[in-house]
């Protein structure tokens, strides 16, 4: 199998495209665990009928792991948004359907939100133990719920075409609040997509009847969680939202 054809080549992996499939490709010593995992998830949410591409295989290329899938003809939502600004309001009302269609779904085998998201933040080293201990215990106070949570909910990860909307990379799927995963989304959207972030979190609070202020409270950890993985500039944009005195927009 010769791989020539790079769609995008990320941290730790670089995905191809090979005849109808896309192949992930993960660098040599990733971890074998995660990669079942990620595999693992994503055929769990396939289960739950949404429209994403469907695993195919995991394998070893060369010494490396690799995930097959259905390769998912079209456009990125990305740009869509780029190649057409003065439909941003209608694209972003997609975009909003789409997470609260997915929220509809559970996937009672899938890791849980609150565990992973205990996890992270007691792992990070920027943190102190108060900052820590604050964030734990709104943590804690958050109602427990089941709903079925992407965790990197972006324009750039839903594919446009004839059959409609696909959401791909599914690597940090759980269940859970689905506030939190739109804390998770907004914090993304102000970092990429400054101009549509408030819109967006407006509009998702208004179509799915959630107070805004609900989901504001779950800025701080999201914050914290997006910590792990953020560029030394992203980091001093996150630390802005870690107060743990609730944030009044």
């Amino acid at each position: 199998m010769k791989l020539d054809h790079i769609l995008v080549t990320r941290e730790n992996k670089t995905i191809y495209r090979y005849e109808n499939t896309v192949i992930k490709v993960f660098e040599e010593g990733y971890s074998k665990s995660l990669i079942l995992n990620e595999a693992l998830n994503q055929s769990r949410v396939e289960e739950t009928g949404l429209k994403i591409p469907k695993i195919l295989s995991v394998g070893n290329i060369n010494g490396c792991w690799s995930i097959t899938m259905d390769f998912i003809p079209g456009k990125t939502l990305d740009q869509i948004i780029n190649d057409n600004p003065d439909k941003s309001d209608e694209l972003l009302e997609l975009f909003v359907d789409l997470q609260i269609e997915m929220h509809t779904k559970t996937s009672p085998m899938l890791n849980k939100l609150k565990d992973k998201l205990v996890g992270k933040i007691q792992s990070i080293k920027d943190l102190d133990a108060t900052t820590k201990y604050e964030l734990l215990m709104r943590l804690d106070s958050m109602p427990k719920h089941i709903k079925l949570c992407h965790g990197d909910f972006l324009p750039s990860n839903i594919i446009i075409n004839d059959s409609g909307a696909y959401i791909l990379d599914w690597s940090h799927a759980t269940q859970g609040n689905a506030s939190g995963d739109v804390a998770i989304t907004y914090l993304k959207m102000t970092l990429y997509y400054p101009e549509l972030a408030d819109k967006y979190i407006k509009l998702f609070c208004k179509k799915s009847d959630t107070a805004l202020q609900y989901v504001q409270k779950w800025l701080p950890i999201a914050a914290a969680l997006q910590l792990l993985t953020a560029s030394e500039k992203e980091k001093e944009f996150l630390h802005k939202w870690l107060d743990v005195i609730d944030y009044q927009g």
